[in-house]
């Protein structure tokens, strides 16, 4: 695999399974061998990808990061126009886990009690229960997530950071795995708010959704056409049980990182906060999320080691959505990716 980042910065990447990078302090040859067996991950995120693509025709690199997302235990935001698969991807994507689900369609109207639940009065009792709201599933499904105003956006903090609701003074825990994917429409402004900067700083990754080819359109338009009395979502087959995601995210959680890759991420993210086209920088948050979502991709690819390619593959779908740019970039037409290519590009590549 091939990084280009200009002619100092260019390196080639072997992904072998059986060699880790070289390390100049400790030269045993057991440090060169692969010590985590991550075939079952690889088996189980193979019948995932395989599940969904029984409905998804392309979209590769949404897929490969919404399971890099449930691997490395974050919540997903989607982007695209109408039409592009961001819902369905994301329903089939709780069908084929066999775990809890609900969908909320977020409206100007939307109150923070119809997300996270409220405290209702039992006359038998004659006292307060509290009844929970859809929120509290395992894969939350957030349709449209910019429709709803600040002050039902500001109910998400606490359950997509702490896993948990507070009302009334008591605190109640949700199960877990606990995954928010959310979508959004970028094009349509009416009736949308800007979501605060806090709540995005939640996203794990953001993933831009583009129109698929024409060769993946005519499939698509011929897979309906043949299935046209099949309802789509009955195609999938639950793969995976929760016990076993909680498996793999602690293998996920043991992959090995080099000290030299660590700096390389932490000097990504500090270049946002000094960066002329930059208003706003990438927090701590992010550096973290850069490490997770890379440690994801590594052992999706079969390695149980990180390497600069799976930095520099997450780094833009991690940092697109955290980045405030300058009044005269966004005036120029410059997009967040553009400016974390530039970064990369200007950073020597560990090697």
């Amino acid at each position: 695999m091939r990084i280009e980042g200009g002619n100092k910065n260019e390196v080639d990447i072997k992904n072998n399974r059986q060699t880790r990078p070289t390390n100049t302090n400790n030269m045993d040859e057991d440090l060169f061998q692969q010590k985590t067996d991550l075939d079952g991950l690889q088996q189980a995120i193979t019948q995932l990808k395989n599940e969904i693509g029984k409905v998804i025709v392309g979209q590769e690199k949404m897929i490969e990061l919404l399971l890099a997302g449930i691997l490395a235990d974050g919540h997903i935001l989607i982007e695209g126009v109408p039409g592009v698969a961001k819902t369905l991807t994301a329903k089939l994507l709780s069908r084929a886990i066999s775990t809890g689900f609900s969908r909320i369609q977020f409206t100007p109207d939307l109150m923070p009690s119809d997300v996270i639940g409220t405290s209702v009065f039992d006359p038998k009792e004659t006292s307060f229960r509290f009844k929970p709201g859809p929120i509290f599933s395992n894969i939350v499904l957030i349709d449209e997530i910019n429709r709803a105003p600040a002050k039902t956006q500001s109910a998400l903090f606490e359950v997509m950071e702490e896993r948990q609701v507070t009302v009334d003074g008591q605190t109640f825990r949700l199960a877990l795995p606990f995954m928010v994917v959310a979508t959004q429409n970028p094009i349509e402004q009416e009736g949308t708010y800007h979501l605060p900067e806090a709540q995005l700083d939640r996203f794990l990754f953001k993933i831009n959704v583009d129109y698929p080819t024409r060769e993946q359109e005519f499939q698509i338009v011929s897979n309906h056409h043949q299935l046209s009395t099949t309802n789509m979502i009955d195609l999938i087959q639950p793969v995976l049980t929760v016990p076993q995601i909680d498996a793999l995210r602690a293998q996920v959680r043991t992959l090995h990182v080099e000290e030299k890759l660590i700096h390389f991420i932490t000097a990504i993210v500090s270049a946002t906060r000094n960066n002329k086209a930059i208003y706003l920088g990438a927090s701590p948050r992010a550096s973290i999320g850069i490490l997770n979502g890379a440690k994801a991709l590594a052992a999706m690819r079969g390695r149980d080691f990180v390497v600069p390619d799976d930095i520099v593959y997450v780094a833009p779908a991690v940092l697109r959505h955290r980045l405030v740019l300058t009044p005269e970039k966004e005036m120029e037409g410059a997009s967040p990716d553009e400016v974390v290519t530039g970064i990369i590009q200007s950073i020597e590549i560990p090697r």
